[in-house]
């Protein structure tokens, strides 16, 4: 199912030219590290031609040195990539379907077009969000908006901090991300939770992942506000991963850890008000602490101030 969903140095492994049996096609594997411990199996499928194949692991090599970026080193100590091409690829979409499967190792399946471009594939959403599932140790079910929150919040900064979009473009897209989420809003009005819960019976995909990335906006940016830029949700999501990185949680677990690890009462007011929550929550005020004003729906960002400078600090990871 589609997941309506450059900095660390990859050492690049040997490449093993064998034959495999993988769950999306035969391929050749080549093992990549991330210098901190990390290992990463990257198969593609032969079904691509030879020059295609390049191109389709310079993608992965890239998008997974922007997942680095978030904590200085993968989520997981051993994961998997797997790439074949979409039998039915429509439109321009050059990543037509992708999906993570939380197994032993954790693997992350991309289906992609067979004459997309290296551009099309860095500038393609999908390859971000797919991997930002995997900073968090999450079952795999229940609380759909949490984790596909995370995974739309983190696409747009991880495309950010690898050069592939502006500021300016990212908080465009997050703008126009909850707008989205607005008009998905159903009538009458249900809480997130159930909504979350009927996602793929109803079709409110906007309202659930929007309504999640509100949820990583308003937590990174009150860690922020609070800390005077000492604290981020890089820092918080790392700690969690440092404890717990090999566990599987559910959504309440990670919830309440995360207040816990980061001695802080936070996460788990947040998410009581998520799931009772019958809209995508008011951004306004979040962004005018962001130095962020929007006039006719296009975002401006103010160039000086205590907030522009910690907005800047979430679009290039850097802190005070």
């Amino acid at each position: 199912m589609r997941r309506v969903r450059r900095a660390g140095f990859l050492l690049l492994a040997l490449c093993l030219l064998r034959p495999f049996a993988a769950s999306a096609a035969d391929g050749v594997e080549t093992t990549l590290f991330d210098g901190q411990g990390g290992r990463l199996e990257v198969r593609i499928s032969t079904e691509f031609q030879p020059q295609m194949q390049a191109n389709l692991l310079a993608w992965v090599e890239f998008i997974a040195s922007a997942l680095k970026q978030v904590y200085g080193h993968w989520p997981l100590r051993e994961w998997q990539v797997v790439v074949a091409p979409a039998t039915s690829a429509g439109g321009s979409d050059p990543i037509p379907w992708a999906e993570v499967f939380r197994e032993q190792p954790t693997r992350v399946e991309f289906f992609t077009a067979a004459r997309a471009t290296p551009e099309q594939l860095r500038q393609a959403w999908t390859g971000y969000h797919e991997l930002a599932h995997l900073l968090i140790p999450y079952r795999g079910w229940g609380d759909a908006w949490f984790t596909e929150g995370l995974a739309s919040y983190y696409q747009n900064i991880m495309q950010a901090r690898a050069g592939v979009i502006s500021e300016q473009q990212m908080w465009q897209k997050l703008y126009d991300g909850f707008q989205r989420g607005l008009k998905d809003t159903d009538s009458p009005a249900m809480p997130l939770a159930r909504v979350s819960d009927r996602m793929r019976q109803e079709g409110r995909f906007m309202r659930v992942y929007w309504s999640g990335a509100w949820y990583f906006l308003a937590a990174d940016t009150r860690l922020r506000l609070q800390s005077g830029g000492q604290r981020n949700l890089d820092l918080a999501l790392a700690a969690l991963n440092s404890c717990c990185g090999n566990q599987s949680l559910s959504v309440p677990e990670i919830v309440s850890r995360l207040d816990q690890l980061n001695r802080v009462v936070l996460f788990g007011i947040l998410y009581d008000e998520l799931t009772v929550s019958t809209r995508v929550p008011p951004f306004e005020s979040i962004f005018a602490s962001l130095g962020i004003d929007v006039v006719d729906g296009q975002v401006h960002l103010q160039e000086d101030g205590p907030g522009a400078r910690l907005r800047q600090q979430i679009a290039t990871g850097k802190t005070l």
